[in-house]
């Protein structure tokens, strides 16, 4: 029968309990977490393995050796928080004049994107509060630290425009179909300027956060920032609803018919309903447990199957804990013939190895396993393939 080396609950390092004379392990399990300091004096592997699962982890660690991206985290950071005090600035300004605007000329175009612009100003406080939480440190009541507060603010934030900007310019619509709006060639005039000068202002915010996109790479990858995601989204449709806007009032000054205000209005409220639900159903996905990226995966797999002393990778779980932050939990065969201490070393190098490697792969567990030749993979679970690679 061959032995078996568990990691006690205790945190006391693992050994082998022979049996019939055999000295290999077949499970011994590593963990990432805070341990208890035993008194007895540890061999050399026992130090390293202590040493490695003292609470710091292994990312961590690496990232205060070599400063892996640490730096760059914090700039990207800085940047998105001036995105977003350019983009409140310009929403509290635009907001206050399309309000005034709306209320003298009576425009149901011009109160909808005032709506609008309120909605973004919260959203934008919002964002600025999950810039501040999301970096806060692990604790004893939050191990895994704070990461995906980032997502839940997001989440806050598309609530806000969902009711505030896209119910509210549906309301206004409705309203202007049913009781008609009169409006005095002053009042268009008047809005009119209001929404020139709001295209104006939306747009140089737009171009300031597309600028922090191209800065930090371009594409879908420049866009995982979820306070930086949410601001293009706002002020991309806010050049879009500000165009709207102009159409519709300007159709309405030619024509004197009405529906093409309201129809702005309601397009607008549409649009804001279909960008929170974007933006919901993202921020969604991060706080229930959303994977890492299959590529991203595929090579963790990959160099785990590289691994001299790693015979099969039973199963790869990976789950995003944050904006640079990813929980990494994988099932390994050994290759026979590793005593106790052996298993430690290879565990702790290997795992050292993948945050170097992955600098956002910060929560680290490796289910040392000796699976009996044969055995079925029934589920998939077990295979890892369903939120794994």
């Amino acid at each position: 029968m061959p032995a078996r080396a568990e990691a006690p609950e205790d945190g006391t390092p693992a050994r082998a309990e022979a049996a019939n004379g055999a000295s290999a392990p077949a499970h011994a399990t590593e963990r990432a977490t805070d341990r208890a300091a035993s008194p007895a004096q540890p061999s050399q592997p026992e130090a390293e393995a202590a040493h490695a699962e003292d609470g710091e982890p292994d990312a961590a660690r690496a990232r205060a050796d070599g400063d892996f991206g640490g730096r760059d985290d914090a700039k990207s950071d800085r940047h998105t928080k001036i995105t977003v005090l350019v983009a409140l600035a310009a929403n509290l300004v635009i907001a206050v004049a399309k309000a005034v605007g709306g209320v003298l000329a009576g425009s149901p175009a011009l109160l909808s994107e005032a709506a609008h612009s309120v909605a973004d100003s919260l959203n934008e406080v919002f964002l600025l509060a999950a810039l501040r939480r999301s970096r806060r440190p692990a604790d004893a009541r939050h191990p895994f630290g704070y990461g995906k507060e980032r997502f839940f603010w997001s989440l806050l934030a598309a609530v806000g425009i969902f009711v505030m900007g896209g119910c509210f310019s549906v309301f206004q619509g409705v309203e202007a179909l049913r009781n008609g709006a009169e409006e005095k060639f002053s009042g268009y005039v008047a809005g009119l300027i209001v929404l020139g000068v709001a295209l104006l202002a939306e747009g140089l915010s737009l171009l300031r956060a597309l600028q922090q996109v191209r800065r930090q790479g371009g594409g879908l990858s420049a866009l995982r920032d979820p306070a930086l995601r949410t601001v293009v989204a706002e002020d991309g449709t806010a050049v879009l609803g500000v165009t709207l806007a102009l159409i519709g009032m300007a159709l309405h000054m030619v024509t004197g018919q009405v529906v093409w205000e309201a129809s702005a209005s309601l397009a607008i409220g549409l649009l804001l309903v279909y960008v929170a639900y974007r933006l919901g159903r993202d921020a969604r996905a991060h706080l229930i447990g959303e994977a890492a990226d299959p590529e991203l995966s595929g090579r963790i797999r990959a160099q785990l199957r590289a691994q001299p002393e790693i015979d099969s990778v039973e199963a790869l779980f990976t789950m995003k804990m944050g904006l640079d932050s990813m929980l990494v939990a994988a099932r390994v065969d050994l290759a026979p013939g590793l005593d106790s201490e052996r298993v430690e070393e290879v565990a702790v190098r290997i795992k050292r190895s993948i945050a170097r490697t992955f600098p956002e792969a910060d929560q680290i567990f490796l289910d040392v396993t000796d699976r009996p030749a044969g055995e079925a993979r029934q589920s998939p679970a077990a295979t890892g393939e369903r939120g794994g690679a």
